[in-house]
């Protein structure tokens, strides 16, 4: 166990994730497995895509918590909620907070990491078992974080090509995320990282 007081900095997004197995393989994945860098780093290594919110020190972690949050209010909403089981919410809110969790590969590096949606996917499946999360569980967080980049899915700078969403939670992942990165939207936190209501 590394020392990142999950419980306190992440009790915000902890609770809204209702399977209380659910909760726990997402604190093992925040504490044990994520690198270092995610809970520090800026969320855009140019600072040209992102809010201000976003940016400086720890800024790819708050954009990870708005992303989930933002899919949350749009989960409440019974036109689009209604549409997933509560437990299927859980996973879809728990690839939100994880989406970006290899953005700069496993050691950092200096910018982004194009194929970060796919590098993500894998490091799930091959991880699910540590975590103690159905495979079936897993399979599911990966399509849905390797498609989130929507159709942003090609890079002059490298030739991978990322798929792109095809089932409602594929898209719910890639609206969210898209939504957490407009400048227009600006949530607030607190001196500690915690979204503020």
């Amino acid at each position: 166990m590394n020392n990142r007081d999950i419980e306190n900095r992440f009790s915000d997004c902890l609770s809204l994730i209702k399977n209380d197995h659910l909760k726990e393989v997402l604190k093992i994945i925040l504490d044990d497995y994520l690198p270092n860098y995610w809970f520090t780093i800026d969320a855009s290594s140019t600072g040209k895509y992102h809010p201000k919110y976003a940016a400086g020190e720890g800024g790819l972690m708050r954009h990870s918590k708005a992303a989930m949050f933002i899919g949350n209010e749009i989960l409440n909403n019974p036109l689009f909620g209604d549409n997933f089981s509560s437990y299927q919410k859980d996973l879809l809110l728990m690839s939100l907070l994880i989406h970006d969790g290899l953005k700069y590969n496993f050691e950092k590096e200096k910018y982004t990491n194009f194929a970060h949606p796919i590098l993500m996917s894998k490091f799930i499946m091959d991880n699910h078992e540590l975590w103690d999360l159905s495979y079936d569980d897993a399979e599911y967080m990966s399509k849905v974080i390797a498609s989130h980049m929507g159709p942003w899915n090609t890079s002059k700078y490298d030739k991978t090509i990322l798929p792109v969403p095809e089932t409602k939670e594929e898209y719910f992942v890639h609206l969210c995320d898209y939504l957490a990165s407009r400048k227009i939207i600006n949530i607030q936190f607190d001196d500690n990282s915690m979204i503020s209501n």
